[in-house]
């Protein structure tokens, strides 16, 4: 099977309007930057983005945002984005707010073929409403169901044509459980090489869950809030 694609608009060419999507990333660390402005070019419509965060005004998921292209947020944050905000409150768009926990833990069960898990977090809370509360050791839990997307487009520093991803740092974040839990799952890649060079025991996504692959270009790694000390007060 031949993984490897041209480039964005290809890799993405056959998500149509009202798919689910989800996308890797925490802030603007780790975004399939090159896949999110291949979808506003495409001008798909009426998505669902499960992302922990819904970018900024100018950058990320705020790119889709501002062409309303997506008609409901699956996120644990969303404090960056004045668009986002606006379209929450005219009723333009449908947010669901999720614990950060209870997001990765929902993208995991995905990958692993779990249909859904008992989680500590929200029970007694908003969260908790409508949903089955089972009692464990004298502890609630609440049922969570693992989620069921379409397309899954992750950002990794490292691939090879099998699919398999090594990502760096911190932008490792969500990418490795929504690569595993996507139907069909896409992902850029800053460097492309051939099968075999990468070491096996630095591999963090096997490409058995990797269905097409590409390197990326023109990444600006955009920094969502920087702050710096004032000249003069630094510590000795």
């Amino acid at each position: 099977m031949n993984k490897v694609v041209a480039g964005a608009d290809v890799a993405v060419q056959d998500i149509p309007s009202g798919a689910t999507l989800m996308l890797g990333g925490f802030g603007l660390c780790g975004i399939p930057e090159n896949c999110i402005a291949a979808l506003v070019k495409k001008g798909v419509k009426d998505l669902t983005c499960i992302s922990n965060n819904a970018g900024v005004d100018n950058f990320g998921i705020g790119l889709l945002l501002q062409q309303k292209q997506v008609r409901k947020m699956i996120s644990s944050y969303v404090g960056e984005n004045a668009e986002f905000e606006r379209q929450l409150l005219s009723g333009e768009l449908e947010v669901e707010l999720i614990p950060q926990g209870t997001l990765a833990t929902r993208c995991m069960a995905s990958g692993y073929g779990m249909p859904a898990v008992y989680l500590l977090a929200g029970v007694g809370t908003e969260v908790a409403e409508g949903k089955e509360v089972r009692e464990f050791n004298g502890k609630k839990y609440l049922l969570e169901h693992a989620f069921d997307s379409d397309f899954a487009i992750v950002k990794a520093w490292k691939g090879d044509t099998q699919g398999n991803l090594i990502f760096k740092d911190t932008a490792r974040n969500f990418n490795p459980m929504m690569a595993m839990a996507g139907k069909i799952t896409i992902a850029e890649v800053e460097e492309l090489v051939p099968a075999g060079e990468l070491d096996p025991n630095h591999i963090h996504v096997p490409g058995i869950y990797v269905h097409r692959i590409f390197q990326g270009s023109d990444y600006e790694k955009r920094i969502e809030q920087r702050t710096v000390r004032k000249r003069g007060n630094a510590v000795m």
